[in-house]
């Protein structure tokens, strides 16, 4: 079952998501990837795959995905975000991330917990349906 996957990277954290992605391209080709205009050109040039890029995050990037996630048109985003390097678009990322909790999609912020989304039988067999809260 295609799912529709979302990949954002901050600056210091765009090469680890370029390595992740380049780890787990075989599983990441089956599915339609979105991701905001940086990291998905970086990431559509290094893995030879279709990425539709967003504006960059600063530019609305963020805000686009955001968009998905309220119209349930996303089933997961992995957004490497960098804890350490305040960013000036900070009310933006933190929306993006609150957007998930309130539409419980799963979201990876970090190599492990991509990993493990990325590997789990219950997320990509099409058996785990996500619970959709009803406001």
């Amino acid at each position: 079952m295609q799912k529709t996957i979302a990949l954002v990277a901050h600056d210091h954290k765009k090469p680890d998501l370029v390595a992740w992605a380049l780890q787990h391209k075989s599983e990441l080709s089956k599915h339609r990837l979105v991701a905001t205009g940086t990291t998905g050109g970086l990431i559509a040039k290094q893995l030879s795959l279709d990425v539709h890029c967003f504006k960059s995050g600063p530019l609305g990037g963020d805000q686009q995905i955001g968009a998905l996630i309220a119209e349930n048109k996303l089933d997961c985003l992995v957004f490497f975000w960098d804890p350490l390097n305040p960013a000036p678009h900070d009310p933006d990322v933190k929306a993006l991330l609150r957007l998930c909790s309130v539409w419980n999609v799963p979201v990876a912020c970090n190599i492990s917990t991509a990993d493990m989304l990325i590997t789990s039988p219950l997320f990509f067999d099409g058996r785990y349906q996500r619970h959709l809260p009803s406001f």
